[in-house]
Formats: structure tokens, sequence, C-alpha cells
């Protein structure tokens, strides 16, 4: 970048510069460029006519103002190399943000300019010192039907009749746009516009993915145009929502990478994604208006997650899998888990005999030897585990074990936390006049005991030893509200409520949100609500060994089951 001095026949605004709307005229800088010239160059590129204004478009607009009155000296100007369209963009937005504000549509042309560069929404906030909610406000506009842009431009429409309309569909601002330009039509704005959009919502038959013969319920039909909707909205979504999840398993049945049906309402970020192939991991995500619109957006990948990609690639670093499971969850689970597996080992002492030999020789993650703290990462999850009843039954068989030990110490603290390699006092000389006192029954509960109070938590040995046991969760444990609250995967919920309640509910709910699937559930594990009683259920997470509800993997539970069944088949 050189500094020139140019004169100002041989200067235009270029095309990249942002503020196309707005106040352009630059009076109020004349008196001040009068008084002291140009402080602050203008920052510029060559073209074939001359040199074209990225930043300083008012500066330039009150040169030519003086200009008509006295003879201006030619203009301090930082002439930028060929091919920094990126960084043209980003000079022109640098300065005008933080001067007299562009609107909407320069701010995001501008934006949706970067956006093509490869930056995310993140980067363009961070660069111009704004939030991303206004980068995402912006960007959201890149949706809107091009002659609304133009209308708002003209004034025509307010800013927030068109901000409104960036929750529109495509077809719905089409429809909009002919009311507003119709002699005989009326476009409802403003706080009216919401309601036409969201409230009283008429359904079009043209909406229906399933066929109108399959549809019982009545069908209203305009007389004085070609227009007709369903009278019966609840009949409507009953069919829609099969469509929809056959539409989806559709997608799910040739391979893409995932399907995600958005909640009713939901607009799909469009700017916030790219398109890509189904071969480079491209999903499908269906978006669902509030009047049953359904549009598929095909090959989509996150502008985050391709960058994610393009890095692993350079890298050769393995892409991380997003799980269906929540690290709280994974938690919970192991802990509900590990509670039973140990409790069942108390009933196999050879068992528990011959893990420990195999523990001396080569070691594991608790032969210290030190009693599992069972550390809950919530509050909600331990007093979750406090209501399992196998760790009721569990804390009985410590109280005897340290009845026979006669050591003397209370019941909340671990029994192996008094062994003597921890140093607490305890010789270990009478423990063992102690143990010789004993039968070998006694002697062997007390092993068995300390085999399972080591069991190593969220272990490959609780997978393992549940799979030989044959442990059934049912005996101790029931769904819970914590275990409902830390399920969030909106995919696996499905796959639940479609495990209890059957596939004609789970379609017909596919576009429910995951809070209210989860209470279909509880629906059905209560009886109420209408829903048949369905008390008993333990989710594939709790199965011996665990299943997963997706594709996806990353459950920690399952691969290591998989790493060690081998040694556990039957």
């Amino acid at each position: 970048m050189q500094l020139q001095h140019i004169g100002i026949d041989n200067l235009k605004v270029s095309d990249l510069n942002v503020r196309k709307s707005g106040d352009k005229s630059g009076d109020d800088l004349v008196p001040s460029i009068k008084a002291m010239g140009i402080v602050q160059p203008l920052l510029v590129r060559p073209n074939c006519e001359g040199y074209e204004v990225v930043a300083g478009q008012r500066r330039l607009a009150a040169l030519q103002q003086i200009a008509t009155q006295q003879s201006v000296d030619p203009v301090p100007c930082l002439v930028m190399g060929e091919g920094d369209d990126a960084k043209a963009i980003e000079a022109s937005l640098a300065e005008n943000i933080a001067r007299l504000p562009m609107d909407a549509v320069d701010q995001f042309e501008a934006f949706h300019a970067l956006t093509k560069q490869g930056q995310t929404v993140e980067e363009i906030a961070q660069h111009f010192g704004v939030t991303e909610r206004l980068v995402t406000q912006r960007l959201a506009i890149a949706a809107l039907y091009e002659p609304i842009r133009n209308a708002f431009r003209r004034e025509d429409i307010g800013l927030q009749t068109m901000q409104i309309l960036t929750m529109a569909s495509t077809r719905q601002q089409k429809e909009w746009y002919r009311l507003f330009k119709s002699d005989d039509g009326y476009a409802p704005q403003g706080w009216q516009l919401k309601s036409w959009l969201f409230g009283g919502v008429q359904i079009p038959t043209e909406n229906a993915l399933f066929d109108l013969d399959d549809y019982k319920g009545v069908i209203v039909s305009d007389l004085f145009g070609e227009d007709a909707y369903f009278a019966d909205p609840e009949l409507f979504w009953e069919h829609q929502n099969k469509a929809i999840a056959a539409l989806a398993e559709h997608y799910a049945g040739d391979g893409w990478a995932e399907v995600i049906v958005l909640d009713v309402g939901e607009r799909f970020p469009s700017w916030e994604h790219i398109d890509t192939t189904q071969e480079n991991g491209g999903k499908v995500f269906i978006q669902i208006t509030r009047d049953g619109e359904a549009t598929p957006f095909e090959g989509q990948l996150s502008r985050k997650e391709a960058r994610k990609r393009q890095k692993a690639e350079e890298t050769g670093e393995t892409k991380p899998v997003k799980c269906e499971v929540t690290k709280a969850m994974q938690n919970y689970l192991a802990l509900h888990r590990h509670a039973v597996v140990r409790t069942k080992l108390l009933d196999h002492p050879k068992v528990a005999l011959r893990l420990c030999v195999a523990q001396i020789i080569a070691g594991s993650g608790r032969w210290d030897v030190t009693a599992d703290p069972q550390r809950a990462d919530s509050k909600g999850i331990a007093a979750s585990l406090e209501g399992n009843a196998a760790q009721q039954v569990f804390s009985n068989a410590k109280a005897k074990v340290i009845e026979l030990l006669d050591i003397g110490h209370d019941t909340d603290s671990p029994v192996v936390y008094h062994m003597p390699h921890y140093g607490r006092g305890l010789d270990v000389h009478a423990l063992f006049a102690k143990l010789m006192e004993l039968n070998d029954k006694a002697v062997m509960q007390i092993l068995t005991f300390i085999v399972a109070e080591t069991l190593d938590c969220g272990s490959a040995m609780v997978e393992g030893l549940g799979a030989m046991l044959g442990v059934d969760m049912a005996d101790s444990w029931k769904p819970d509200e914590t275990f409902f609250d830390l399920m969030r995967d909106k995919e696996a919920i499905n796959a639940m409520l479609k495990e209890k309640g059957g596939k004609s509910v789970a379609d017909g709910n596919v576009t429910a949100t995951a809070k209210a699937q989860k209470q279909i559930i509880r629906d059905f594990l209560q009886g109420e609500n209408g829903r048949e009683h369905k008390p008993n259920w333990q989710p594939r997470y709790m199965g011996f060994p665990m299943k997963a509800y997706t594709n996806r993997g990353g459950v920690r539970a399952i691969d290591q089951y998989r790493a060690v069944k081998k040694h556990y088949a039957a």
C-alpha cells in the first residue's frame, strides 16, 4: 500500500463501498476540510478510469462540494494493491461502522460479501467490534425476497416490517409483496404483519405433503379464487407430521450424513451454511412454517463445521463426532450402571475372587486400593443416585462388613479408606489377626465387598461384568426426572418415543419439541393425558450391553464394551 496525492477528477466511489444509502452528502465535513484539509487519507484502488474510493465516500463528497467554489489540491490517498476485494470491503465497513450508521441492507451486503470470502459470523463480529446478534440479523436479510429489500431502500416500507418479514418463508414473502403491490389487496405491516404470519394461521392445501384423498376432514374453498384451506388444523398436522417423518426417513435412507427436522416456525439460517455434496458430509434440514409448509434444504454444512473439516484434512486429525448424549448424561448413566453391577457382584464371590487376583497381577484403575468415590457432576444426579434401590442394598452390605471387621468406624466412609495403605492408624497386624479368626465364608464376603467397592465407575469392567452377570437395571432403576432433563438429543428422543409409544405416535410428533416428546414418554409411563399406561420401560442406555439410538457413535459405554466383549461372550 502506497501513499499518493491524486487529483479529485481521477477519483470516484467504488462499488465495493458499503454505504449505498443513508447520509452520503458529507455536508458536515465541509467546514472541517476547508479549515484543516484532509486529515485521514482516502483508501483507494486503481481502475481503468483512475481510482475508486473504497473508504472515504463522504470525504470525497465534501471535497467535490468545495471544488465547485474553489480549487482543490491533489488528495492524499492510500493506494491498495490488485486483488484485495475482501480487504477493500473490510476497510470500507471498518470506517463506516463507527460513523453514521448504514442501513440494514448496506450492512447485510457488506457482511454477506465477507461470508463469501469464508469468514464466519463470529469472525465478522470480532473484527468490527459488533455483536454476533447484529451480524446474524443483517445476514438474515439475505433470505428476503429482493423486491422487498428494494422497497425498503426506497423507504416504501419501514424497518420493523422488513425485520418481521425475515421470519417468513420465501413463499410467504412473495405473497406479502404481491398484496403490497396490488391495488385491491391489503399488505399488513408492523405488528399486524406478525399477526398475519403467526396468528389465526390458515393452512393452504398446497402445503400438504400427503395425498389429499387420505384426508377425511373438511376442506374450505375460496369461491372467488382458486385457493383451498384445511378446516381442521389438528387433523392436518396429524397427516403432515407423518408425511414429514416419512420424508426424513427417505433422506436418511438415501445416505445423507444427518437429517434434522426443525421445530415448527424455526427458520433455517442459510447464511450460516454452505452447499456441499452428500459425499462431503452434507446434511438435510427440513424447515416447517406455522402454516404447514415443509421445505427441505439439501446438502448443507455449517461454515464452522466446514472449516473444522478442512483443518482436519490438512492436519490429518480425525473429525470429532457429536455424541447423542451429553457429558452429564454419560456421568448419569455410568453411575447408575456402576451401582447395579457392583451390587450384583456381591452375589458372586467366586467371580470377585478371580477379579481380585486379575487386578493384583495386571492392575486396574482402582487397584491402589481405593473405593470408587461415585462422584456426581451435579446435585440432581447425586439425588437421583440416592434413589437407586441398589445403593441401599450396597450400604447395608457395607454395614455388615464393618461389623465383621470390628474396626469401629462410621458407615459414611468407604471400607478401604481405613486400609493400612493409607496410614489411617489401622494396625495391619491387628487386622490380619482379626481376619484369621473369621471363617472362609466371612472372609470371602469381605473380599467380595472390597472388590465391588473398588470397581472403577465408568470403566469397561463395569460393562463386561454387567453383560456377563446378566444384570437387569429394571430391578433397581426407573426413568426419573433427572434422566429426562439430561436427555437433549432430539433424534434419540424421537427414537425413544417410537420405542415406547410406537411408530405412529413418534411420526405424528416428529415436529414437536424435545420437551414435548419427553412429556409424551412420561405420559405413557404414568398413564396420563389419555395415553395407555405402560409403566415398564428401560431405555437402550440401561441394557447390558448398552445400545444407542443413532448411528453417530461416541457413547463411551458402547465403545468400551465393543473393545472387550470377546472376553465376556456367553
